[in-house]
């Protein structure tokens, strides 16, 4: 007893003295409760916490910061506690927003609460932590498996959910351990001109932002969030030219491309008509924190398939016919993928030594690619075979 109380030393944290401790366990005198575990091969940042003075790994060291470990420590610590036995998920779920969500970029903020507030916890709301278990969870992925893609994600994200809960001792056990996760199948479905052609009309019959995104997705090319998010700001009128954030894309890399004449027009007319709104297609309805991107996807996609009656599709399918489009018409591969963002288009060592942005070959391919859609949407004739 006398040695593990030797062990549990108080100092204040510095990077320096972090490398340096050797193995035991120390508590920072900056910020009470908070400490670190220093075994012989890793470093564990951990929290002491409740009146029963429970510890709480946050990460390890050097991969988790001194920075980022006490900023975590503090949240925490300022979260209020519920006994860890009596947590229920709806409790853990708000704290989880709080202290991991809060954390990632909007859209993946987005992605999380959409997978967590519409299948688990209307079903697990008031289900205690301790008594969730993988028949219950099962229970509800099993009704996904007619969606791959939302079976994927959802277990991705209630695998990283529990797994949280296990580290701030919600669970002793997760209940997820030893699923595997379910494969998304790929998707090889394009559009024929014929289809393409039925979108394009569609969507000139409805009313609302949807069927202008819909068209901005046939000429551009870009994934539904990112241009549902657009904002004045990424667009340049002079330049015709789009520059999406790193934060908005998926691949965190800030991306420019041009855009043809078509394009161009939509998003102008939406600067004008947005005033002083920093969005091109804000959600509709009230906003509580600023303004918010386009929301409703399943709604208006629902509306547009009844009136396009064709094989079923995604929006991202759109994504893939114009990609293939571009092949198609005999863009080279590399300015097909930089046009999509993909980072397959470039080795490490192009991204070190070719800064050329390929704008021009860019903005060829596009002009391109709207002259084709020109003649299969617009200029052809009713007979059009697919």
């Amino acid at each position: 007893m006398g040695d593990k109380k030797r062990q549990i030393l108080k100092t204040k944290f510095t990077d320096l003295t972090v490398r340096s401790l050797a193995p035991g366990k120390y508590f920072d005198l900056t910020t009470p409760a908070f400490g670190i575990r220093v075994g012989k091969k890793r470093r564990t940042w951990i929290v002491m916490r409740g009146t029963d003075r429970q510890l709480i790994s946050l990460g390890h060291y050097p991969s988790m910061t001194l920075q980022e470990a006490r900023a975590e420590a503090k949240k925490l610590l300022a979260t209020a506690q519920a006994p860890t036995g009596r947590v229920s998920f709806e409790e853990a779920y708000e704290t989880f927003k709080k202290v991991h969500i809060a954390l990632k970029k909007a859209s993946t903020q987005r992605g999380y609460t959409h997978i967590l507030e519409t299948h688990y916890l209307p079903v697990l709301k008031n289900k205690r932590m301790t008594g969730i278990n993988t028949h219950m969870l099962s229970a509800i992925t099993d009704k996904l498996v007619d969606t791959p893609s939302e079976l994927h994600h959802a277990q991705a994200v209630s695998r990283t959910f529990f797994r949280w809960a296990k580290r701030r001792q919600y669970i002793t056990v997760n209940p997820l351990d030893g699923i595997q996760l379910a494969k998304p199948k790929r998707r090889k479905r394009i559009l024929t001109d014929e289809e393409l052609k039925k979108v394009w009309f569609a969507s000139f019959q409805m009313a609302g932002d949807f069927p202008e995104i819909v068209r901005l997705l046939i000429l551009m090319g870009q994934r539904r969030g990112e241009t549902g998010a657009l904002a004045k700001i990424y667009y340049s009128h002079n330049q015709q030219t789009v520059t999406l954030p790193g934060e908005l894309t998926k691949n965190n890399l800030v991306h420019t491309f041009p855009v043809g004449p078509m394009a161009s027009a939509i998003m102008h007319k939406k600067v004008q008509e947005n005033g002083d709104g920093p969005l091109l297609f804000p959600a509709r309805g009230p906003v509580l924190e600023g303004d918010r991107p386009f929301s409703g996807w399943s709604k208006c996609k629902k509306a547009l398939d009844k009136i396009t009656n064709i094989a079923p599709w995604t929006l991202h399918d759109l994504r893939r016919t114009f990609r293939s489009g571009l092949g198609r018409l005999g863009v080279r591969p590399d300015i097909a993928e930089r046009l999509v963002n993909h980072v397959s288009s470039r080795t490490e060592m192009e991204e070190t030594y070719d800064l050329y942005t390929y704008l021009p070959e860019m903005r060829d391919a596009m002009e391109r690619w709207e002259a084709f859609v020109q003649s299969v949407c617009i200029d052809a004739p009713a007979s059009l075979a697919a």
